[in-house]
This record gives C-alpha cells, structure tokens and sequence, in this order.
C-alpha cells in the first residue's frame, strides 16, 4: 500500500500546539472540539486515547505491520465520538458513516466492472490483430466480425474461413506465421515496458545481522532495500501479504492500476501461457483502496481498509470469470486472512455490483455472464467417477510439478546477470519460444479463454458440428490420430510454458493456463470414455488441473459451475479438485501463490500452515528471545523520575534503524526489568524528530506518567499494555496470539518473577517459521 497510509495521529501539522489544545478540547462545546482536529498533531479520538493504556499509533514505517488491536480500539474511539454527539447534523454524519461501507462496496464493484469491459475489448482486438483484421470495422474483434459465426480452424487453411468479413494478412502459411510472432513480440515488448515504469525500491523484509543468526541462517549484512516491479505478475501474492497485516508502499497507486489494467491487455494478446484473472484482483484491489481514501474511517485505519480491500478482490474475479459467488468465495479461501461477516456482507454487494455492470455493458456480446456456456444434456453414470478420480490425480501431479519447477526456474533461470538486469529481454526470449510452439497447433494458437471454449464444446449440438474440433472428432475423420497428437503436444506445450511464463515482468496470472492445460487433459481423456461428451472431462481436467496449481477447493468448484452453467457436474468437479488437492499437497504443500510470496520475498504469516510446523517441534516461547546485545539495545531502564536524557532516545534509534528491522520498538522497564510499555521504532523517531524540534539536545523526555506544563512528553506514545505470555508457553501460543489476534509485538516473561526477558516482533516469528520450514 501507499507509503501516506497513516493513521490519524498525522492529519494535522502544527507542531507543538498539540498539549496546549488536548486540554483546551476537555471544555470546548462541539463545534471547538471539532476544530481541534485541525489544530492538533492528534485526532479527538486520538486525545481521548492517551487516556488509556493503549498508547497512540503514528505512520508505519514502509514494509511493516499494522497494528489489528490498537486500530480496533482506535475505532471504538471514533464511534462514540461519531455517535455521542447531538443534533441534525451529526445525525446525518452517523447515517453516513453507517452506509459508507456499503457505498464504497457498490463504487469498488461498478468501476472495477467499466475497466474489466475496457481490457476485456481491447485484448481481445489486439489478440485477432497477429492473424488478421476486421474489413467491415478494424476495431472489431473476429468474434464481433464474424457475427457469431464459429471460425473453421485448420493447420493448412486459413483461420476462419467461413467467414469473409475477416480478412487474414496472407494466404500462405510461413507469412501468416511470421506476423504472428511479429505481433506478439511486439506487444511482448510493450507490455514489459510498460511494467519496468512502475520499478520501486523497497525496504529488505528480511532480519539484520543479529536476528539470522540466532536461527542458525549464516552471518549476512543487513539489507538496506530491494527492487519490486509494482504491476508485475498476478498481485495475488502481495495483496495476500497486504491483508495479512504488512505494508507495502506503493503497490496500490493509481500508476499501478493504470499500468496493469493497460499492460495485461498486450500481454494477454502476445499468446503467452497468462491469463488476465489474476491481475483483474489486483485491478480491483487498486481501485478499493483508491476508493476508499475518500472515506476517512478506512483512509485512517489500517485494519478497517483491509476490510474493504478484503471486500475489493471479490469484485476482481468476479468481472474475470462472470462469477460474481465464486469472487466472495475466493476472496475469503485464498486471499483475505482476516474475513468476518461484514466483510462478507459488502465483499457479496460488491462483486452483484461487478457482475451487474459489466453485464450491462456486455463485452463478450452474448449478453450473458457465463463465459463458457455448455449444455451437454446427458449425465454421467457412477462408472464415470473412477475416470473423474483420474482427472483429480493427473491435476494434482500438473499443479504439484509446475510450483516445484517453477520455482527452481525462478530462482536458476533470473539468478543470470542478463535476466535479472534486462526483464524485457526475458520476456522477448518467453514470447518468442511460446509462438514458436504454439502455432503450428490449432489447438493452442488462439488466447488462453478461446481455447477453453474450444475445447468445452459439445460435437453433438448442431451449432457446434462445423469447429475444428468436431471435424477431427467425428466418426469419419481420417486425421484423429493427428488431433490425439496436438492434445498430448498441446497438454505438455502448456506445462513447460507455464513453468518459463509465470512470474515475468509483466502483468500476469496462472489461472487461465491451467484451465487450459486440464482442458486440453480431459478432451484428450475424453477420446477414450464413450456414451459421453469429451467435453464433459475438459470441464473437470481444467478445474483439477487449477486445483492443482492453486489448491482451492470450494470457490473453485462455484466458479466453475458459474463459468459454465452445468449445475449437474458439479459432484464430478468435487471430486477432482478434492484428489487434486490431496496429491499436489502430498508433493509440496505451498501453492503457487505461497511460492511466489517466497521467490519475491514477502513476509506472510500463514497460521494454518506454520501451525503445523510447530507441533511437530514442541518449542517453548522461549526459542525466540533476541540474543543479549539485541535485548541490551532495544531496553530503556527509566529511573523513578519517569524520564529519559533525549541523547540516549536518540542512541537507541540509530540502533533500531542499524538492525534493518524497520518495525521493531523500544521496551521500557523499571524496578528490575519489570515491563512498563513499548514505544514503536516510528512513534519514537517521529517524536524526536517532530515534536522535539523546539526542545534542546539535552533534554529529557518523559515516557511514563502525567507530564507537567512545558515538559518534552512522548508518553501519550507508549503501549503501556502491551500483550504479554510467560517465556516456558508452548510456540503455539505465540503462533495463535499473533494469528488470530494480528499483534505487532509480543512480550516475554520470566516464569515466577514476571521480569521481562524478551521481545517478539511479527518478522522475528515469519524468520523461526522460515528456518524450521527450509
């Protein structure tokens, strides 16, 4: 997310007025207290906040955390200061307030609907371009041009043949070949660009020195930052780390959502092994956090935007697949980490809206939202079901081999010196090898969505008897033997471009692919199975085969039965993602958006799965005390007078900023290390560096108790309850508190003296997980 996400605490920006008017706000009537806000460093709900124990939130430092508990109380604050005022117009403040989660759902869901149709049109023209053009209207599609007429495709013959409206650019094969991969090539190049303009610089997100050690990791010098194409790849693996409580600056920009949306249209109609579907999340997720900006309850709380953003990627696959269910169903299975009921209540308003719009603007021309139509009109016989468990296995070999290769490639293949300095180069050399070898297949010459239909479509509806694929499958063809070979050549073709494709530099998802690869499986199977439609195992194969890959389960077997209309399969499509599911995680239990976040170096705390981890090691809390130099730097002993000479503050800030952590704090302990309060790394340089500038040096800051009037006072920043557990309690309670509860900081104590013996922050926990899991 945008490095500007603060909290309240920086809304206003007149320096040391903030303590003179705190008091004044007690007596003010309403109005005046109003006014405060603007004349204060600290909201209302903020002031009255010191009077807790929570302690007061500033900005978070870039690629760190948020802090779930304290944004929850600080929302509390803001609903009774919402809702404890009287009169007509803070009446109608509180009906605002009240709807505007449900107003910016349905604004999320309609423009993320009007740019889906904008991509959706423009890739599909830019995609017919590499074979030929429109006579009647060049800004048609051959879909639109050939007034729904299905194209005869053929190896030898002209694409599209019965239709003249469509005019190809030779009549020869080499020639029509050649421009093809001009083409691609070309929109190869302009996408990549495209995607280098969004190149940031980001903060490491791995410990420093002192923290990798501890784990048993080799000495390595404390990474000051890291590049990060912003618009690249799905975004699935970063909006999962977003969610999940860290920030990343930037990645939500309008910039990003221009660059993606305008480069996934080229590298969509390059041919590549991508699909579209996994940047229209990111799409969304951009547009959800633009939106809600506008409204301050989210602008301001980092806990309630996740919630919107939660509600946000609903609406990506929705426009994507035309399944608005499935969009609630994948947002809360795969992306979101934190999901309660209201969540889903305007992640459900939020994708009706998508789907409703784009409906009514109709890019597809059927005027329908099912994207791959079918009615097969016959059903399968409990015979069928062994073949069905077949699909679910070769999904589960498919997806377990594609993120165990994928990721070596990733790590081998971008270690050369060329590749990782010159990502346009690579995604030349990728466009080229998948023209070159997709082409002279029929089956695997059109985009990624046209080969699903192709390969879904019954031979015995009338409509359908004059596709390529009928002709080959009919009882007369003299060239099956062929078309079995183009299925086996078109099934390995998309597994090894899959692996080479996904995680280029450009705007791409691995959804498509591997719906392509299960459905040219199951046609293949289907060749085998009679009594029953091929493309009833196309079907099936393509959503093992996602299965496989992306490991879900119940939002993609929704998504499937709304991206086809078969309710009557839908204990078919159970059962193969089910055995896809099994197998892929019997051989690696990380999908292909849990490498990925690997590969790009995200932290993530996935609970579900480092739990497991745990158990098997029975650890005690105690495993993840910092080393003593680490503890020595981090505690402030604060004498009886409650305050601290500023050049030792000073001292212990450098020290934070040295160990690269960029979220860690400073623990404040008296009376023998009895734990008084934390104060955040940004909490504590923004108030040395803010609040100190009319203070001299050598002043001393107060941290705990009532300040007096012209005293240096950064109390109002500290946690003085921060959440706490006995160092001899088992990993998993550490695990749970930060899971379930979201905490930024965890505090250790000692066993009968409750003295304090150490401090957890969120990374050190994501680095022990790494090491036990590597």
């Amino acid at each position: 997310m945008e490095s500007d996400e603060r909290s309240p605490l920086l809304q206003a920006q007149n320096g040391h007025a903030q303590y003179a008017d705190r008091r004044l706000s007690k007596v003010r009537q309403q109005d005046e207290e109003a006014s405060s806000i603007i004349k204060s460093h600290v909201t209302v709900e903020e002031q009255e906040l010191k009077g807790s124990t929570v302690g007061e939130r500033l900005p978070y430092n870039d690629y760190t955390t948020i802090d779930w508990l304290h944004d929850l109380v600080k929302d509390s604050y803001r609903l009774r200061f919402i809702h404890g005022r009287k009169g007509l117009r803070y009446q109608l403040a509180n009906l605002f307030d009240d709807a505007s989660g449900w107003i910016a759902a349905a604004l999320i869901g309609t423009l993320t609907a009007c740019v889906a149709f904008v991509v959706d049109i423009a890739a599909a023209l830019l995609s017919d371009y590499k074979t030929g053009y429109c006579t009647k209207n060049p800004l048609l599609n051959r879909e639109a041009c050939c007034q729904g007429k299905t194209p005869l495709l053929d190896v030898t013959s002209e694409v599209g043949v019965d239709c003249a409206a469509f005019h190809e650019w030779s009549d020869s094969y080499a020639p029509r070949f050649a421009i093809y991969v001009a083409f691609a090539l070309a929109f190869g190049i302009i996408s990549s660009s495209a995607t280098m303009m969004t190149k940031r610089s980001l903060p490491a997100a791995s410990p420093g020195t002192g923290d990798k050690n501890q784990f048993g990791g080799p000495p390595q010098p404390v990474v000051s930052g890291k590049s990060m194409y912003m618009a690249a790849g799905s975004g699935i693996p970063e909006i999962k780390t977003i969610l999940s409580g860290f920030v990343i600056p930037n990645f939500l920009d309008f910039k990003v959502l221009f660059v993606k949306a305008f480069g996934a249209i080229f590298a969509v109609s390059t041919g590549m092994c991508l699909g579209k579907e996994g940047p229209f999340v990111h799409i969304s997720t951009c547009i959800g956090y633009l939106v809600a900006r506008q409204f301050p309850k989210y602008r301001d709380n980092g806990r309630k935007m996740r919630e919107i953003l939660s509600a946000a990627c609903a609406s990506g696959l929705s426009v994507a697949f035309g399944a608005p269910i499935g969009g609630v169903l994948f947002s809360y299975e795969e992306i979101s980490t934190y999901f309660p009921r209201k969540v889903l209540w305007r992640a459900f308003l939020c994708s009706l809206f998508a789907a409703m719009v784009l409906k009514a603007l109709n890019p597809t021309g059927t005027g329908k939202l099912v994207l791959f139509e079918t009615h097969y009109g016959t059903s399968y016989s409990p015979v069928h079901y062994l073949i069905f468990v077949v699909l679910g296995v070769a999904g589960g070999i498919f997806g377990g081999l594609f993120c165990k290769l994928n990721f070596i490639w990733s790590k081998w293949f971008r270690s050369f010196s060329v590749i990782k300095n010159y990502p346009v180069f690579e995604v030349f050399l990728v466009v080229l090898a998948t023209a070159l070898l997709q082409y002279p297949n029929p089956l695997t010459r059109e985009p990624g969505d046209m080969i699903i239909k192709n390969l879904l479509v019954d031979c015995r509806n009338d409509a359908s008897l004059g596709s390529w694929v009928c002709r080959h499958e009919a009882p007369d063809s003299t060239d099956h033997g062929s078309y079995v070979g183009f299925l086996v050549y078109g099934t390995l073709t998309k597994l090894v471009l899959t692996i080479i494709t996904f995680g280029i530099k450009v705007p791409s998802g691995v959804i498509i692919p591997a719906l392509d690869a299960g459905a040219l499986f199951g046609r293949l199977v289907g060749q085998y199975v009679g009594g029953i439609s091929p493309g009833i195992f196309a079907m099936v194969g393509a959503a093992a085969f996602l299965a496989g890959v992306s490991r879900m389960t119940i939002s993609l077997c929704v998504i499937m039965f709304e991206l086809t209309g078969e309710l009557e399969y839908i204990v078919p499509h159970m059962i193969a993602i089910l055995v896809a599911k099994w197998v892929a995680d019997s051989l690696g239990k990380e999908s292909v958006y849990d490498l990925a976040q690997a590969v790009l170096g995200h932290p993530f705390l996935d609970a579900d799965h480092a739990m497991r981890t745990v158990q098997k090691e029975a650890v005690l809390a105690e495993e993840l005390i910092p080393p003593k130099q680490t503890m020595d730097e981090i505690t402030v002993v604060v004498p009886s007078s409650n305050k601290v000479p500023r050049s030792v503050l000073e001292q212990k800030l450098e020290q934070l900023k040295a160990r690269g952590l960029m979220d860690a704090g400073l623990v404040l302990v008296q009376n023998g290390s009895m734990l008084q309060g934390y104060i955040a790394e940004g909490e504590l340089e923004f108030g040395l560096t803010e609040l100190g500038q009319v203070y001299d040096a050598d002043a001393e800051v107060r941290l705990l108790g009532d300040a007096e009037e012209g005293e240096f006072d950064m109390s109002h920043f500290v946690d003085r309850t921060p959440i706490t557990v006995c160092s001899k309690a088992p990993m998993e309670y550490v695990l749970e508190l930060f899971g379930k509860l979201g905490l930024r900081h965890l505090m250790l104590t000692e066993e009968g003296t409750g003295q304090l013996v150490g401090v957890i922050i969120k990374k050190r926990l994501v680095a022990y997980l790494d090491n036990l899991h590597g």
